[in-house]
């Protein structure tokens, strides 16, 4: 059974010129097409975090395998991530592939949640977007698309996801430069839609749907795509 589609609000709708009405366009296609995605699935703010950090180079199964460890372990918090030896913690993430790096990567994310928010995310997600996001790419291994993950996903702000998927078919529908790098094509959306958290989270998920089904790397189905015409 499919979640309930997020909507979008009505004040949403008053998009900010001819660019937001293509991008909430290509969103309502895409919705149409494919469905609420119900994104990120998983049981806690904090499981959000740590999926955000495994999934880096690598599937969601393999993903869903290593946090499944971590239940079972009984692990999957704060202190027990930040007490575990990190090799130890390294086998228990396994499944995710890189499992040493990601391991450190998970420390360090944890360190920093316990020393700034005494390892408390309602603590860490009650300021600022754009100011938490600065504090979390200082943390060693949290690059900007794991931070946006975690603001959007897991603390619920109005910033948007930008991965390859996204990326390859903007560029295949020339709505952003070949050369654009991460900031500009999140700026890209933040600048031409409105700041909806519902929107950006199941629009990110979308794209990345496109990205697997259609918008192929090596052999993309444009004919069968549902923004072939747009």
């Amino acid at each position: 059974m499919q979640p309930e589609a997020l909507p979008v609000r009505g004040d949403a709708r008053d998009q900010r010129g001819p660019v937001g009405a293509q991008l909430l366009a290509i969103y309502d296609r895409l919705l149409g097409a494919f469905g609420p995605q119900g994104w990120w699935p998983a049981d806690s703010p904090f499981e959000v975090c740590v999926g955000a950090i495994l999934t880096q180079n690598t599937s969601w199964a393999n993903v869903r395998q290593a946090v499944e460890n971590l239940k079972q372990g009984n692990l999957l918090s704060p202190l027990a991530l930040g007490e575990l030896p990190r090799e130890v913690l390294a086998q228990f993430i396994r499944p995710a592939g890189y499992y040493n790096i990601k391991a450190a990567r998970l420390q360090n994310f944890v360190a920093f949640l316990l020393e700034v928010f005494r390892g408390d995310l309602d603590a860490m997600f009650s300021g600022r977007c754009e100011d938490l996001r600065e504090q979390l790419l200082t943390v060693r291994g949290i690059g900007p698309e794991t931070a946006d993950s975690i603001l959007l996903y897991a603390g619920h702000k109005p910033t948007f996801v930008v991965d390859a998927y996204t990326v390859r078919a903007l560029r295949r529908h020339d709505l952003i430069n070949d050369d654009a790098d991460y900031e500009e094509v999140r700026a890209f959306f933040l600048d031409h839609l409105p700041s909806d958290v519902a929107l950006f989270n199941e629009y990110h998920a979308l794209w990345v749907m496109l990205g697997k089904r259609y918008c192929r790397k090596g052999s993309p189905m444009c004919p069968a795509c549902p923004l072939e015409g747009l």
